[in-house]
């Protein structure tokens, strides 16, 4: 299960005579090197923070003169456009991070979302994340920027990116529109990210105004972090019971 959210993730790991393959050629924009390739499926994840996809019930709300989407899809996010705030999408994280006037609009809008969305005083709080959206100037679906959320993520999280990407494809939120088409379900997008781009797979349903989110998926690596041993002294066992 996802610690952060308790949704079900199914995960997919390759094997060899019983043991994990961490070889391969599966890569990620941001990460170094290349390893054997684990793809997951992240179930259940509507709704894991506030019990529903739109804790508003709006698909968008204005906030200090800002459109927003506030979304709860495997992170609650407040979500926004780029060009909102005067931004283009494209800047680099360390450009972000300087940019204080930025964050001080940004952390005023994200306060008062949060209660709206149910979730309380969150000045100290990393949730609901904050999240920009613009359009794609790389060959992806779309250019992302995700905050932690108070500093700019060097690429882009993994549960920010399911609910990035579903607002994209979903009707009404301030995602609609920057897709040049809305492809067939399960979808798969490219979201660009200061380092690269992230696939994101979203199995979904739309007709009209109704929107359902079945799974989201992607693919991460299989890395041998480390392998050692733990030497404990023979006073330290003395007088217990070796069987128990």
């Amino acid at each position: 299960r996802a610690v952060n959210t308790g949704a079900r993730v199914l995960a997919k790991v390759r094997m060899n005579d019983g043991s994990v393959l961490y070889d391969g050629d599966a890569a990620i924009d941001g990460v170094p090197g290349t390893a054997s390739p684990v793809e997951l499926q992240f179930m259940d994840t509507v709704g894991g923070a506030t019990g529903s996809m739109f804790p508003t019930r709006s698909r968008s709300d204005r906030i200090d003169g800002v459109d927003v989407t506030c979304m709860d899809v495997a992170m609650p996010m407040v979500i926004a456009r780029a060009e909102a705030f005067g931004l283009t999408g494209q800047e680099s994280a360390a450009e972000l991070d300087e940019n204080r006037d930025f964050f001080d609009r940004m952390e005023a809008i994200r306060l008062e979302a949060a209660v709206r969305m149910g979730m309380g005083d969150a000045s100290k709080s990393v949730t609901p994340k904050f999240g920009l959206l613009a359009s794609a100037r790389n060959g992806g679906s779309a250019a992302t920027r995700y905050f932690m959320p108070w500093t700019t993520h060097p690429s882009l999280a993994v549960t920010g990116s399911q609910c990035m990407a579903a607002c994209l494809l979903c009707p009404g939120t301030v995602g609609e529109g920057l897709l040049k088409a809305l492809p067939s379900a399960p979808a798969r997008l490219a979201l660009e990210h200061p380092m690269g781009q992230l696939e994101v797979v979203i199995d979904y349903s739309r007709e009209g105004d109704q929107f359902e989110l079945n799974w989201a998926g992607l693919v991460r690596t299989a890395r041998k972090l480390a392998e050692g041993h733990v030497f404990v002294p023979g006073k330290v066992w003395s007088g217990l019971d070796r069987d128990s």
